[in-house]
This record gives C-alpha cells, structure tokens and sequence, in this order.
C-alpha cells in the first residue's frame, strides 16, 4: 500500500512541476523569438531610401516631399509583418508546448496527432487560395510594392489604395467605385506613386510658325513653371524640350517632359499648358485652325443626291 502510495504521490508531485517548467520554458522561448523577430522586422523593411538619393535637386525635394510618408509606411509595415510572424511563432510555440505537456499526462500521443495531420491535409486543400492570399500579401508589405495613398493598376483595377490587408486590397478608382482585389490574385503590379513622375504636354503650332523660336519661348516658360515658389517642389528637375513629336499638313507638335514628385503631374500638366497658351498670345504664335473638309460631291455616299 506505502508503494502504491508513494507511486501516485510521485506522479503528482513530478507531472505538475515538469508541466509548470514546460510553461514557463514556453514563455521565455517565445519572449526571445519576438523580440528577435521585432528586431529583424525592423532592420529588413527599413530602406535606405535617404542614403540612395542623390545630392540633386530631385534628391533633395524627394527627401522632403516624401520623408514623413516613407517613415509612416515603414513603421506601418514593421507591426503588420511583425504581427503575423509573432502570431505565427506563438502558434507553433505553445503548440508543441501542449504536446509535450499530454505527454507528461501520460496522453497517447500517436491518434491525437494522426487526427490533426489528417485535419491539416484536408484544412490545406480547402483553403489554399486563403494561404496564397496571405502569402502574397505578407511578401507585397514586405517588398512595399505600394502602400495606402498610391495610385496602382492591378490589371484588374486602376485607383488609389485605400487599406491594404494580408488577403485583400481595398482600391477606389476615379469614378468613385471600391474595388476588393485579392493579393492573391495579382499577378502585377504597376505603381505610379514610387519615386516621381512623369508629365508629359504636346503643344500643337501652326505649320508656318518658326519651330526653333517656338521651342525657345516654350523652354521659357516651363522653366519659369520649375522655378515658381509654389510649384518648385513639385518638379524634380528641369524641364525638357523634347522637340517635334509629330508633324502634319497643317500643324506641329512639340513635345515637353517634365518629371514630377508622385501623383502632382497632372496639376504641372495643367498649369504648364495654361501658361503656354497665354506666352504664346503674348507674342502671336498660332495655333492649328481645324480645317473643315469639302462637302463631298452629289452622287458620292454622303454627298447630296
């Protein structure tokens, strides 16, 4: 009876403390690998975009314009990406720290973990477009290939980004409408947001007009547009005159590149073409008159009969 006895008490007594150590041990092990994890999150998404600028003007207004959103979208990124990977450390922390305590329990191990393998394999093809969406957009926040406020074009979708999530990206396009794209479903992306843009403006003269004075007088002004105070930060670099993109019987156009701070070309486009119509009233140049075509003669398909 005193060894029966002493047989239970042992079991008491040795199972709860070797369970209480597999708990704690549990814990420690998961405060280190977040924090490591935090710390490797942080090192791995903080790009060295600063450090990569150029000491020109581009680099300097890009620093300026975009420092506090690219520190916003990195520390955004830092506890999204750092999120999954903690949840997902827990997970499988805690988890073999419940077998392992079953064990101590004396628990057979063998059908408990046939019966979840089996679960897994039937819960892995059940949900593989579920996996393929988180994946992709764990590696989208990882890669910042856009963020909230970019204009994308999904293939699917072209509008501002509004929310991204590990399954979906949440996008609104100019005519007002919301579009739910899963990150899984994207097979490119094309971001119109990163680094700058590009402005581009045809100017259409007239046929006659001295082409060379014309692109000078056009130089002037889009330079005039870069070096005003209130569109200075917008316009990365000077101007360019590209030169004569097309010419037809009855006009030329020339064409002006200017590259832009992301999203505002559109603003410098419209400002630009407004300031090259009132140089050229200042000095008379002409613009193409659209030229009416005859009226076709009677007896032809659309003349009179």
């Amino acid at each position: 009876m005193s060894s029966r006895t002493d047989e239970v008490w042992g079991f008491l007594v040795g199972a709860p403390l070797r369970i209480i150590a597999i708990v704690v041990g549990a814990l420690v092990v998961r405060w280190l690998v977040h924090r490591a994890i935090t710390r490797l999150v942080n090192r791995t998404v903080d790009s060295k975009l600063r450090e990569r600028l150029s000491e020109r003007r581009r680099g300097r207004v890009l620093v300026e314009a975009s420092g506090a959103l690219v520190s916003e979208r990195r520390k955004q990124r830092a506890e999204t990406i750092g999120s999954v990977l903690r949840s997902i450390a827990s997970f499988v922390i805690f988890g073999m720290a419940f077998v392992t305590a079953l064990a101590e329990l004396s628990f057979e191990l063998g059908p408990i973990l046939a019966s979840a393998g089996v679960a897994g394999v039937a819960l892995g093809f059940g949900a593989q477009s579920l996996v393929r969406d988180f994946l992709s957009g764990i590696f989208m926040i990882l890669e910042d290939q856009y963020g909230v406020g970019d204009l994308i074009d999904t293939g699917e979708a072209i509008g501002t980004v509004e929310e991204v999530s590990l399954r979906v990206t949440r996008l609104r396009d100019a005519s007002g409408v919301v579009w739910y794209v899963r990150n899984g479903e994207i097979l490119r992306v094309g971001n119109h947001s990163q680094g700058w843009s590009t402005g581009i403006v045809d100017v259409g003269v007239a046929y006659t007009e001295d082409i060379p004075k014309v692109q000078e007088l056009i130089r002037v002004t889009a330079d005039a547009l870069a070096e005003d105070e209130s569109w200075r930060d917008k316009i990365l670099e000077d101007p360019v005159v590209a030169g004569v993109e097309s010419v037809t019987g009855t006009a030329v156009t020339i064409r002006v590149i200017v590259k832009c701070t992301p999203n505002d070309h559109f603003a410098v486009q419209r400002e630009l073409r407004e300031r090259i119509k009132e140089a050229f009233d200042r000095v008379g140049v002409r613009v193409p008159v659209p030229v009416t075509p005859p009226p076709a003669p009677p007896g032809t398909p659309g003349g009179p009969t």
